[in-house]
Protein backbone atom coordinates (compact mmCIF):
# COMPACT_ATOMS: atom_id res chain seq x y z
CA UNK A 1 0.00 0.00 0.00
CA UNK A 2 1.43 3.63 -0.76
CA UNK A 3 0.20 6.59 1.14
CA UNK A 4 0.96 10.13 1.90
CA UNK A 5 0.46 11.88 5.84
CA UNK A 6 0.54 15.35 6.08
CA UNK A 7 2.31 15.67 9.95
CA UNK A 8 0.98 18.40 12.40
CA UNK A 9 4.46 20.74 11.47
CA UNK A 10 3.32 20.33 7.62
CA UNK A 11 5.55 17.79 6.36
CA UNK A 12 4.17 15.53 4.16
CA UNK A 13 5.75 12.19 3.69
CA UNK A 14 5.29 9.55 1.37
CA UNK A 15 5.14 5.73 2.78
CA UNK A 16 4.26 2.30 1.67
CA UNK A 17 3.11 -0.28 4.11
CA UNK A 18 3.91 -3.98 3.64
CA UNK A 19 2.15 -7.06 5.75
CA UNK A 20 -0.61 -7.44 8.19
CA UNK A 21 -1.48 -4.53 9.97
CA UNK A 22 -2.06 -6.14 13.22
CA UNK A 23 2.04 -7.58 12.66
CA UNK A 24 4.74 -6.27 14.81
CA UNK A 25 6.11 -2.71 12.44
CA UNK A 26 9.55 -2.37 11.28
CA UNK A 27 10.19 1.41 10.23
CA UNK A 28 13.15 1.26 7.55
CA UNK A 29 14.54 5.07 7.62
CA UNK A 30 16.92 5.38 4.28
CA UNK A 31 19.67 7.87 4.06
CA UNK A 32 20.96 10.67 2.58
CA UNK A 33 18.88 12.06 -0.57
CA UNK A 34 17.38 8.65 -1.15
CA UNK A 35 14.25 7.42 -1.39
CA UNK A 36 12.08 4.50 0.29
CA UNK A 37 13.12 2.23 -3.08
CA UNK A 38 16.52 1.95 -1.92
CA UNK A 39 15.03 -0.47 0.66
CA UNK A 40 14.61 -2.89 -1.80
CA UNK A 41 11.36 -4.89 -2.20
CA UNK A 42 12.92 -8.30 -1.48
CA UNK A 43 14.12 -7.24 1.88
CA UNK A 44 10.78 -5.92 3.00
CA UNK A 45 8.82 -9.32 1.55
CA UNK A 46 10.85 -11.33 3.24
CA UNK A 47 10.65 -9.44 6.62
CA UNK A 48 7.02 -9.85 6.17
CA UNK A 49 7.81 -13.42 5.61
CA UNK A 50 8.96 -13.55 9.24
CA UNK A 51 5.98 -11.85 10.36
CA UNK A 52 6.49 -8.31 10.52
CA UNK A 53 4.42 -5.09 9.01
CA UNK A 54 7.30 -3.45 7.10
CA UNK A 55 7.20 0.49 6.51
CA UNK A 56 9.03 2.43 4.21
CA UNK A 57 9.11 6.19 3.30
CA UNK A 58 10.24 9.30 1.95
CA UNK A 59 11.99 11.04 4.54
CA UNK A 60 11.50 14.86 3.98
CA UNK A 61 13.38 17.30 0.81
CA UNK A 62 13.21 13.43 -0.63
CA UNK A 63 11.03 11.77 -3.34
CA UNK A 64 7.28 12.38 -2.83
CA UNK A 65 7.47 13.53 0.26
CA UNK A 66 8.39 17.53 1.00
CA UNK A 67 10.40 19.47 -0.74
CA UNK A 68 11.47 22.29 1.68
CA UNK A 69 11.84 24.83 -1.60
CA UNK A 70 11.64 28.06 0.08
CA UNK A 71 14.26 27.12 2.51
CA UNK A 72 17.70 28.06 2.10
CA UNK A 73 20.89 25.66 1.10
CA UNK A 74 23.39 25.53 3.81
CA UNK A 75 26.85 26.20 2.46
CA UNK A 76 28.83 23.24 3.62
CA UNK A 77 32.29 23.83 4.48
CA UNK A 78 31.58 27.22 4.65
CA UNK A 79 32.37 27.57 8.43
CA UNK A 80 31.51 26.76 12.32
CA UNK A 81 29.03 26.04 13.31
CA UNK A 82 26.92 25.46 10.16
CA UNK A 83 23.85 27.09 9.89
CA UNK A 84 20.83 24.59 8.93
CA UNK A 85 16.99 25.15 7.68
CA UNK A 86 16.03 22.23 10.11
CA UNK A 87 18.44 19.48 11.94
CA UNK A 88 18.54 16.11 11.93
CA UNK A 89 16.24 16.08 15.22
CA UNK A 90 13.34 17.18 13.23
CA UNK A 91 14.05 14.70 10.97
CA UNK A 92 13.83 12.08 13.72
CA UNK A 93 10.69 13.74 15.19
CA UNK A 94 9.24 13.31 10.92
CA UNK A 95 9.44 9.29 11.70
CA UNK A 96 8.12 9.57 14.78
CA UNK A 97 5.44 11.91 13.70
CA UNK A 98 4.78 9.32 10.77
CA UNK A 99 3.89 6.40 13.22
CA UNK A 100 1.74 8.87 15.32
CA UNK A 101 -0.43 9.60 12.06
CA UNK A 102 -0.25 5.53 11.48
CA UNK A 103 -1.68 4.85 14.89
CA UNK A 104 1.46 2.85 15.83
CA UNK A 105 2.49 2.92 19.43
CA UNK A 106 5.84 1.48 19.28
CA UNK A 107 8.15 -0.43 16.11
CA UNK A 108 10.95 -1.63 15.39
CA UNK A 109 13.24 1.07 14.10
CA UNK A 110 16.24 0.45 11.49
CA UNK A 111 17.95 2.95 9.42
CA UNK A 112 21.23 3.22 7.00
CA UNK A 113 23.52 5.91 6.76
CA UNK A 114 22.06 9.04 7.57
CA UNK A 115 18.84 7.27 8.08
CA UNK A 116 20.89 4.95 10.80
CA UNK A 117 21.68 8.63 12.47
CA UNK A 118 18.33 9.02 12.52
CA UNK A 119 16.92 6.06 14.24
CA UNK A 120 19.62 6.84 17.18
CA UNK A 121 17.97 9.78 17.76
CA UNK A 122 14.82 8.15 17.12
CA UNK A 123 15.36 5.10 19.85
CA UNK A 124 17.18 7.99 21.64
CA UNK A 125 15.09 10.28 22.25
CA UNK A 126 11.98 7.90 22.22
CA UNK A 127 12.52 4.84 24.50
CA UNK A 128 8.86 4.00 25.00
CA UNK A 129 8.20 3.78 21.12
CA UNK A 130 11.04 1.95 20.23
CA UNK A 131 11.32 -1.89 20.42
CA UNK A 132 14.85 -2.30 18.66
CA UNK A 133 17.07 -0.49 16.92
CA UNK A 134 19.29 -1.90 14.20
CA UNK A 135 22.27 0.82 13.23
CA UNK A 136 23.00 0.11 9.25
CA UNK A 137 26.15 1.99 7.64
CA UNK A 138 26.22 4.74 9.77
CA UNK A 139 28.44 6.60 12.49
CA UNK A 140 28.09 7.93 15.62
CA UNK A 141 29.45 11.36 15.17
CA UNK A 142 33.00 10.99 16.58
CA UNK A 143 34.63 13.77 15.05
CA UNK A 144 38.50 11.51 15.41
CA UNK A 145 36.93 8.85 13.67
CA UNK A 146 38.50 7.95 9.62
CA UNK A 147 36.65 10.41 7.18
CA UNK A 148 35.74 8.81 3.96
CA UNK A 149 38.56 7.61 1.02
CA UNK A 150 39.28 10.45 -1.26
CA UNK A 151 37.59 8.42 -4.38
CA UNK A 152 34.16 7.89 -1.73
CA UNK A 153 34.32 11.72 -0.99
CA UNK A 154 34.38 12.48 -4.69
CA UNK A 155 31.72 10.42 -5.11
CA UNK A 156 30.03 12.20 -2.92
CA UNK A 157 30.70 15.90 -3.27
CA UNK A 158 31.25 16.06 -7.31
CA UNK A 159 29.23 18.69 -9.45
CA UNK A 160 26.09 17.34 -10.93
CA UNK A 161 25.86 17.37 -15.01
CA UNK A 162 25.87 20.47 -16.60
CA UNK A 163 22.46 19.50 -18.43
CA UNK A 164 20.25 17.48 -15.35
CA UNK A 165 18.37 15.28 -18.10
CA UNK A 166 17.03 12.03 -16.64
CA UNK A 167 19.67 9.92 -19.22
CA UNK A 168 22.46 11.95 -17.98
CA UNK A 169 21.30 12.15 -13.96
CA UNK A 170 21.00 8.23 -14.10
CA UNK A 171 24.48 7.73 -15.68
CA UNK A 172 26.15 9.68 -13.19
CA UNK A 173 24.17 8.28 -9.71
CA UNK A 174 25.23 4.95 -11.54
CA UNK A 175 29.07 5.97 -11.32
CA UNK A 176 28.65 7.70 -8.04
CA UNK A 177 27.00 4.46 -6.61
CA UNK A 178 29.64 1.91 -8.28
CA UNK A 179 32.53 3.98 -6.22
CA UNK A 180 31.35 3.22 -3.09
CA UNK A 181 29.41 0.07 -3.32
CA UNK A 182 29.87 -3.42 -2.71
CA UNK A 183 32.97 -4.88 -4.39
CA UNK A 184 32.28 -8.63 -2.83
CA UNK A 185 28.34 -8.38 -4.58
CA UNK A 186 27.83 -5.68 -7.14
CA UNK A 187 24.73 -4.63 -8.76
CA UNK A 188 23.55 -5.51 -12.16
CA UNK A 189 23.17 -2.36 -14.94
CA UNK A 190 19.97 -3.00 -15.33
CA UNK A 191 18.89 -2.66 -11.50
CA UNK A 192 20.80 0.13 -11.35
CA UNK A 193 19.32 1.82 -14.21
CA UNK A 194 15.68 1.41 -13.32
CA UNK A 195 16.64 2.23 -9.39
CA UNK A 196 17.93 6.04 -10.34
CA UNK A 197 15.10 6.41 -13.37
CA UNK A 198 12.22 5.36 -10.49
CA UNK A 199 14.10 8.06 -8.02
CA UNK A 200 14.15 10.49 -11.12
CA UNK A 201 11.13 10.53 -11.51
CA UNK A 202 9.36 10.44 -8.04
CA UNK A 203 11.20 13.02 -7.27
CA UNK A 204 14.73 14.67 -7.59
CA UNK A 205 15.85 17.14 -5.57
CA UNK A 206 19.14 18.02 -5.39
CA UNK A 207 19.01 20.40 -3.17
CA UNK A 208 17.50 18.59 -0.28
CA UNK A 209 20.30 16.49 -0.87
CA UNK A 210 22.59 19.21 0.36
CA UNK A 211 20.12 20.45 3.24
CA UNK A 212 19.70 16.75 4.79
CA UNK A 213 23.53 16.60 4.50
CA UNK A 214 23.62 20.13 6.05
CA UNK A 215 21.49 18.64 9.33
CA UNK A 216 23.79 15.39 9.43
CA UNK A 217 27.06 17.86 9.97
CA UNK A 218 25.35 20.07 12.13
CA UNK A 219 24.21 17.16 14.49
CA UNK A 220 27.48 16.45 15.27
CA UNK A 221 28.64 14.09 17.99
CA UNK A 222 26.20 11.83 19.22
CA UNK A 223 28.41 9.56 21.55
CA UNK A 224 26.44 10.98 24.65
CA UNK A 225 23.00 10.26 23.24
CA UNK A 226 23.46 7.01 21.97
CA UNK A 227 25.09 5.96 25.94
CA UNK A 228 21.77 6.46 26.93
CA UNK A 229 20.22 3.89 24.74
CA UNK A 230 18.54 1.05 26.90
CA UNK A 231 16.63 -1.14 23.86
CA UNK A 232 17.83 -4.04 22.15
CA UNK A 233 20.45 -2.82 19.01
CA UNK A 234 22.28 -4.71 16.35
CA UNK A 235 24.92 -2.29 14.29
CA UNK A 236 25.47 -3.71 10.50
CA UNK A 237 28.42 -2.70 8.53
CA UNK A 238 30.61 -3.44 5.59
CA UNK A 239 34.06 -3.92 6.08
CA UNK A 240 34.69 -2.71 2.78
CA UNK A 241 32.89 0.86 2.99
CA UNK A 242 34.15 3.57 1.55
CA UNK A 243 32.15 6.63 2.68
CA UNK A 244 31.70 5.84 6.46
CA UNK A 245 34.39 3.55 7.45
CA UNK A 246 34.00 0.22 9.31
CA UNK A 247 35.27 2.16 12.10
CA UNK A 248 32.34 4.58 12.41
CA UNK A 249 29.56 1.13 12.55
CA UNK A 250 32.37 -0.54 15.50
CA UNK A 251 32.46 3.16 17.30
CA UNK A 252 28.27 3.56 17.26
CA UNK A 253 28.48 0.06 18.83
CA UNK A 254 30.90 0.45 21.67
CA UNK A 255 28.73 3.64 22.39
CA UNK A 256 25.13 1.60 22.74
CA UNK A 257 25.34 -0.66 25.86
CA UNK A 258 24.77 -4.15 24.70
CA UNK A 259 24.86 -3.40 21.33
CA UNK A 260 26.08 -6.54 18.81
CA UNK A 261 28.32 -6.01 15.97
CA UNK A 262 27.88 -7.56 12.97
CA UNK A 263 30.64 -6.47 10.31
CA UNK A 264 29.85 -8.10 6.53
CA UNK A 265 33.26 -8.81 4.50
CA UNK A 266 32.76 -7.67 1.10
CA UNK A 267 29.91 -4.75 2.00
CA UNK A 268 30.58 -1.43 1.09
CA UNK A 269 28.06 1.50 1.30
CA UNK A 270 25.30 0.40 -0.07
CA UNK A 271 22.84 -2.70 0.52
CA UNK A 272 22.88 -5.27 -2.09
CA UNK A 273 20.42 -7.63 -3.29
CA UNK A 274 23.15 -10.54 -2.18
CA UNK A 275 22.72 -9.40 1.58
CA UNK A 276 18.99 -9.19 1.59
CA UNK A 277 18.60 -12.19 3.76
CA UNK A 278 21.44 -11.06 6.18
CA UNK A 279 20.39 -7.54 6.53
CA UNK A 280 17.01 -9.10 7.07
CA UNK A 281 18.19 -11.34 10.03
CA UNK A 282 20.11 -9.31 11.71
CA UNK A 283 17.38 -6.66 11.49
CA UNK A 284 15.21 -9.50 13.37
CA UNK A 285 17.55 -10.37 15.29
CA UNK A 286 17.57 -6.98 17.21
CA UNK A 287 13.80 -7.70 17.34
CA UNK A 288 14.11 -10.81 19.27
CA UNK A 289 16.83 -9.91 21.46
Amino acid sequence: MSATVILPNGIQLAYESFGDEEAPVILLIMGLGSQLVRWNIELCEELVAMGYRVIRFDNRDCGRSSHLDGAFVPAIGGGTPLAVPYALEDMAADAVGLLNALGIVAAHVAGASLGGAVAQLVAAGNPERTLSLTSIMSSSGNPALPPPTPTAAQALFAPLPRELTRDNVVADAIQRFRTISSPAYPTDEERLRWMFGLEYDRGFNPRGVVRQLGALIANGDRRPLLRTIAVPTVVVHGREDPLIRVACGEDVARSIPRARLEVIDGMGHDLPLALTHRIAEAIAAAGQA
